[in-house]
Parts: structure tokens; sequence; C-alpha cells
């Protein structure tokens, strides 16, 4: 019976390191192989166990040059919500994505060259892109009529839209984004948006 239960337990832990620090290899932020990547190291380029940034709520063990970028939200007026500037994860994703900082400026380097282009950069004007770090809640879906209520609604991802996709209650790029690939899909997504199923989560049109 001992015997049994040590082999479980090594299976699960084979299984955890699987899922858990396999994902992001091979992945659009694998950066292992990458010229500017002098550290042969994939984690490294965003996080670091030793003298990490702690000054953004929501990073850890934060490595990476924050943004100072201001964004321009997206509006429109059949928006029930306010977008306001970048916050929590959104904006640690556009440290890189916004196009005002080298990739490479890691580990306190700030003098980096290679600059995300392309389909991979957002840029600092974001009224053409999905709105985030918006408050998505119970009141917002009411008064919008075309939401699912995410203190209610299934993510399909284990429970709720508030418990599994929102950041402090707010929609940003992680809601959607999965920034370690984990569910292996195209373009990041947390969810396939096969069938539009990734927008039918929130939206119920």
């Amino acid at each position: 019976m001992k015997s049994i239960r040590i082999y479980l337990i090594l299976f699960f832990v084979a299984c955890l390191s699987q899922f858990s620090f396999g994902q992001i290899s091979g992945s659009a932020h694998d950066f292992n192989n990458e010229n500017w990547n002098s550290s042969g190291e994939i984690c490294i380029v965003c996080h670091t166990p030793h003298n990490s940034n702690t000054t953004v709520a929501g990073a850890p063990l934060w490595n990476h040059q924050v943004t100072s970028s201001t964004f321009t939200p997206y509006t429109s007026a059949t928006l029930d919500a306010t977008a306001g500037q970048p916050g929590a994860s959104s904006k640690l994703c556009l440290s890189c994505h916004d196009g005002t900082i080298a990739v490479e400026n890691y580990g306190g380097r700030t003098n980096g060259s290679e600059i995300i282009s392309g389909n991979d950069l957002v840029g600092t004007d974001l009224s053409n892109d999905h709105p985030i770090s918006i408050a998505y809640n119970t009141a917002l879906a009411t008064t919008d009529g075309g939401l699912n209520d995410p203190s209610t609604a299934n993510s399909g991802l284990g429970s709720t839209i508030a418990n599994d996709l929102l950041f402090a209650g707010q929609m940003e790029c992680a809601s959607c984004h999965d920034v370690h690939n984990g569910g292996g899909n195209s373009n990041l997504l947390r969810i396939s948006n096969a069938s539009s199923g990734l927008c039918l989560t929130c939206h119920n049109k």
C-alpha cells in the first residue's frame, strides 16, 4: 500500500510539472532561442527569483521594464462601462506590446533595441481594441443587457467568469489571453474561439 501511495505521489508530481512548468515551452512567449536572450532561460525575461520589481500590483517576481505610456482607451456610445488606463496584468503585457519598450529590457536593462512589430504590436492607441480595465460586474451586465452575469455565468474553466477570468473584478488582457499558452489555442487564447466560444463566454448574443 505504501509503495502504491508513493507511486501516485510521483505520478502527480510528474503531471504537475508537465502542465505547470512546460506550458510556455514552444509557445509564442518562449524566448529561449532568441538572439537577444543570452541567458538561455525562458522565464527570466518576465520573472526573476531575486531583486524583482515589486512596484506593480499583481506582478509576480517581475523582471521586465514597465511601460510608462499614456494610452488612448476604447470608447463607444454603446459602451456602458468606462475603460481607464491599463492596470494590473494588462500594463505588464503592454510593457512589450505597446512598442515603446524593447523586449530585452529585463533584469535592469533599459537600452534594448528589439521592438515588437507586425501583428504583435498593439501600440498605445487602444481605441480600436477590446476595452480593458473595465469593471465587469452584475450591475454592468444588468445595465448592458448583452452580457452574462460574471458572478453566476460559467466560464468553461471550472468556475464563474468572475473567479476565472477577471482581475480584481476587471476585464484585462489576461481575461482572454493566456500568457503562458496553457490552453494551446491560437493567439494565446484562454478559451478556444471556435464558433465564437470565447466571445460568447461573456456576451450573450
